[in-house]
């Protein structure tokens, strides 16, 4: 029990008239220590504001200024000046797209026993992989020429497929020919004259398929192994090949629609085939794989695909 005159003294106390408030009003509202922190918060919040105002109110006098300055513009300089910047995105875009397309495919076929697997290891790291290579399945790799290995600088890499030449392997030349930036066609300069006609008919059958007519996809002949004593030059193996394919393009000319699966044909009609006459650029030279003599290889690859 308290006494009257023990509260009196009490109230009188400033301290204990401070306490006696809080405990009263702690008794009335449990929540109160929680809305003073929200009042507090509130208080924060204005504060910011308050500090914010004049850097909003420059803002919409920014906004003020740009929307009397378009006001004064004629609509149709507007209307250009949106089509530019449309136009240049859609460039720039087309440009992007057009870079994707582009293919750093080289691929290189022939009759099996050409030479191609050296070649292929002479252009990758600089060996002829001992000289005597046979390979039933396709070589691949994306590497940088070996040639441009101690260049400085950013060089574009290529992507280098050596098909096998086996009869029964080349339908896997389909699989690379949609995608190829350039074909080589190896031809074995020492053996040429037993095996012109399979490989006269093997190249009339790549220059007549669609997937290159419609590219116009270049092709190289290269005529390999000429470091040989009994190797022919590349004018006779051009000539041979000229004059074999002109006697194809009569005789399939001669059979079923239902045996020729070529879309396209070649030459013109009533004249002597050339390679001139391709839809496509088709070009001669020669090259040592088993010696590294290939600068003409090299230099078709990179007219192709780009450093």
């Amino acid at each position: 029990m308290i006494t009257s005159g023990r509260v009196m003294d009490v109230c009188y106390h400033p301290f204990s008239l401070l306490f006696g408030t809080i405990i009263i009003i702690q008794i009335q509202n449990p929540c109160a220590p929680q809305s003073l922190t929200r009042v507090m918060d509130v208080d924060k919040i204005e504060l910011v504001k308050a500090q914010f105002q004049p850097f909003i109110r420059q803002g919409e006098e920014y906004v003020r200024r740009v929307e009397d300055i378009v006001r004064q513009i004629p609509p149709i300089q507007i209307y250009i000046a949106v089509g530019a910047v449309l136009f240049t995105a859609f460039l720039l875009f087309l440009i992007r797209v057009f870079k994707r397309t582009i293919s750093n495919t080289i691929v290189l076929t022939g009759l099996s026993g050409g030479g191609k697997t050296v070649l292929f290891y002479q252009l990758r790291d600089g060996s002829s992989h001992q000289g005597t290579v046979t390979s039933m399945e396709p070589n691949e790799g994306l590497f940088v020429l070996n040639s441009e290995s101690s260049k400085k600088g950013k060089i574009k890499a290529v992507h280098l497929v050596d098909v096998p030449g086996h009869s029964r392997l080349r339908p896997k030349l389909d699989e690379y020919l949609p995608r190829a930036a350039g074909i080589v066609f190896v031809v074995d300069a020492v053996e040429f004259l037993p095996n012109c006609r399979a490989a006269s008919e093997y190249l009339y059958d790549i220059l007549t398929k669609a997937s290159v007519v419609k590219r116009k996809i270049p092709l190289l002949i290269l005529c390999n192994k000429v470091d040989k004593v009994t190797a022919h030059t590349k004018e006779f193996i051009r000539k041979q090949l000229e004059k074999e394919i002109d006697k194809l393009r009569t005789s399939r000319k001669a059979v079923s629609d239902a045996d020729i699966s070529n879309e396209f044909t070649l030459g013109i009609t009533g004249e002597a085939f050339s390679f001139f006459q391709c839809i496509n650029k088709v070009v001669v030279a020669e090259a040592s794989g088993l010696t590294g003599e290939i600068l003409p290889l090299e230099q078709f690859i990179r007219e192709r695909v780009k450093p």
